[in-house]
């Protein structure tokens, strides 16, 4: 795993780790070099702005971001980078995580962002679809990402009982 993060893992509080923890360990799991940051698209705004606009230039090649509530943070970062952002719709005390959910789904046309599933299912997948997308170029990584899966499908049972 090379030291220089890849992707970029942003949440907008400390809350949000116990969710997007998964997308980290996943990655690590993967040897995929990443970053974590609170980043705060309401809170810390001028935090966010240099975060995503400088992305490109640490070398990231992912974002993945994830946020509760009104969850604004994925599509603030993505309209502020080119790169691809993944979104995590953190799971929230109201509406269950529906909310980070539609926020971070209803992009406008011309923003996208690319939304996983509300809460660890949707760190995880974030966490797998970021080392997919830097497999197009990177053939070690495509191989763990294959070795992985392949775990994955011997643990499955064939006999349920």
């Amino acid at each position: 795993m090379s030291d220089a993060p890849l992707v970029g893992i942003i949440m907008g509080s400390t809350s949000d780790w116990e969710t997007m923890r998964h997308a980290s360990e996943t990655l690590d799991a993967l040897g995929v070099a990443h970053e974590t940051k609170v980043v705060s698209a309401h809170r810390t705004p001028q935090r966010l702005y240099d975060y995503a606009t400088g992305a490109v230039d640490r070398g990231l090649k992912v974002v993945i971001a994830g946020a509760g509530g009104a969850a604004h943070l994925p599509g603030m970062a993505a309209a502020m980078t080119h790169l691809p952002v993944l979104g995590v719709p953190v799971e929230s005390k109201a509406l269950k995580g529906v909310d980070s959910l539609y926020s971070i789904v209803q992009m406008p046309g011309g923003v996208p962002v690319g939304t996983l599933a509300i809460g660890k299912a949707g760190a995880i997948n974030a966490g797998l679809l970021a080392a997919a997308i830097l497999a197009t170029s990177d053939d070690a990584l495509a191989e763990r990402l294959k070795a992985w899966r392949a775990a994955q499908t011997d643990s499955v049972a064939v006999d349920p009982r």
